[in-house]
């Protein structure tokens, strides 16, 4: 496969691709990784609304549309990587995808969105954790969870307790709670 192509694993587009340009850090998230993802969150995200924070590929964010979620909006900041998601989301026709560019954590800060599942893989070596934790409550809906994918583990603050976790080669991978209503 293209290395700068992902496949959507399930749903309407199941098996199809979607392209991205060459970024450095950019690294979509494994077939695998979403696989189980994806099995953690029930395979069936109708009517769910999903926040994709640093969207790259657009893997995440496809996959949860692609599996029936009600309004997913993904966030990017490189033009390049964001004029990509938006041939993506055209060509798939993904009428519950929105797009907005701006910096994962400026957004964080205004928006007034509440969502029922956060998926957040920042650049690894960037320690993004620390930054978005006291951030992300505020966005949350009631039982929401937050996916993180990241080199190490995140140190969790109290509030924070972990759903699920895995691991895949250099991958953490975990589902997150914020258990503080």
């Amino acid at each position: 496969m293209d290395r700068n192509r992902v496949r959507i694993i399930g749903g309407i587009w199941r098996s199809r691709l979607v392209a991205f340009p060459p970024r450095k850090d950019l690294r979509p998230t494994p077939d695998r990784v979403r696989e189980t993802l994806f099995n953690w969150l029930g395979q069936d995200l109708t009517g769910k609304s999903c926040l994709d924070l640093f969207a790259g590929s657009g893997a995440l964010g496809f996959e949860a549309a692609s599996r029936g979620a009600r309004r997913v909006t993904m966030v990017e900041s490189d033009p390049a990587v964001y004029r990509a998601l938006a041939a993506n989301r055209d060509a798939l026709d993904a009428r519950a995808v929105g797009l907005q560019k701006a910096d994962a954590l400026d957004f964080l800060r205004s928006d007034a969105g509440s969502y029922d599942v956060v998926f957040l893989d920042p650049p690894f070596k960037a320690g993004y954790w620390q930054r978005l934790a006291p951030l992300l409550p505020a966005r949350l809906a009631p039982g929401a969870l937050v996916y993180y994918e990241s080199a190490l583990p995140p140190d969790l603050a109290p509030g924070w307790e972990v759903h699920r976790q895995r691991r895949a080669g250099q991958v953490n991978y975990q589902l997150l709670k914020w258990t503080r209503q």
